[in-house]
């Protein structure tokens, strides 16, 4: 681990503080300079020649001055003769954007890959991409690493009973399936959704039986809450008891927090993929927040040490000893 350098850009501070805590490294310096008309300019403070440089930023809102953040930090590495640099990406923007839905559209996914590659990225690690597909647009190793062990593993440890796991669409029908086998005893029920335009869906039938169950509504991210709040009240009006929801990224434009804090769902799980403030959090009691650190941060290590990352989910099963060590880590 000594010959790596971890940088983070403006988007993933904390989380980047948190994973250098975990691996016993001191955090690159780095400076990330924005002018008046929106030029950004990115100097490492640091030497990195001969090193594997690590970049960590998760190209959320304002997603196109994140993504140059990144590109102009890969470009600075090269030149500075790094021996290799992987782009850590929590969560990939554009991903929704991953096929021509219709005539004329553009595949921007793909675009902001070939954009990666271009800047000179020798490895791209993210976390539950919009689309697994999206991995065979690079042409370089790509890790597409998955929190629903975690987020399974934080729902053993409460008091419920009776679970169904309930996917909101028929697109996320594995990632709720991969939820409910971590969670003992649980069913899963899919929601047939048809989405009329973006940001805007329209529910029309419940696969499965949620009556008197306590329900998870499990999804990749949420945006601005208009499609959960549709899950919600199909859930209630089939009976559902106590609903819960569970999400990688929470994006959250525009009033979704504010939804979300009225929508009647008792939990609302997400993960540190997407920093929020504490202000922002403070008026949402019922969000709780999973750090992912522990996840990239034995990534990295697996990396760096040219070992299997496949390891990492260990970090997750669900025997007694692993457990107690989640709650500790997670303060529970």
């Amino acid at each position: 681990m000594d010959n790596i350098v971890i940088f983070s850009l403006t988007s993933s501070k904390e989380l980047t503080k948190e994973i250098v805590n975990i691996l016993g490294v001191e955090q690159g310096e780095i400076v990330v300079t924005h002018f008046a008309d929106g030029e950004v300019l990115v100097e490492p403070q640091q030497s990195v020649r001969g090193k594997h440089v690590f970049i960590i930023q998760s190209t959320c809102a304002p997603v196109n001055d994140k993504i140059m953040e990144l590109l102009i930090c890969l470009d600075a590495c090269r030149r500075a003769s790094c021996k290799e640099v992987t782009c850590v990406i929590p969560y990939y923007g554009y991903a929704r954007q991953d096929r021509k839905a219709r005539a004329r559209q553009p595949i921007t996914a793909r675009l902001v890959a070939d954009l990666l590659q271009a800047a000179g990225a020798d490895r791209v690690v993210s976390v539950d991409l919009h689309a697994p597909q999206i991995q065979g647009y690079f042409k370089i190793p790509s890790d597409n690493l998955t929190a629903v062990d975690m987020i399974g593993q934080y729902f053993r440890t409460q008091n419920m009973h009776d679970v169904v796991v309930v996917s909101p669409d028929h697109g996320g029908a594995i990632r709720a399936r991969n939820l409910s086998n971590s969670i003992p005893d649980s069913t899963i029920a899919i929601i047939d959704k048809r989405r009329i335009r973006p940001n805007f869906s329209e529910s029309m039938n419940l696969i499965g039986d949620v009556k008197g169950k306590d329900c998870i509504i499990i999804d990749d991210l949420v945006d601005t809450g208009g499609s959960l709040l549709g899950c919600i009240k199909m859930l209630k009006e089939n009976g559902a008891l106590d609903i819960y929801c569970a999400a990688t990224h929470g994006v959250f434009s525009k009033n979704a927090l504010q939804k979300i804090a009225q929508s009647g769902v008792k939990e609302f799980v997400i993960t540190n993929s997407i920093e929020r403030t504490e202000e922002e959090l403070s008026k949402v009691p019922n969000v709780k927040v999973l750090s992912i650190a522990l996840l990239l941060a034995s990534s990295i290590e697996a990396i760096a040490c040219n070992k299997p990352i496949s390891n990492v989910y260990r970090l997750f099963h669900s025997d007694e000893e692993e457990e107690m060590n989640f709650k500790n880590l997670a303060g529970l």
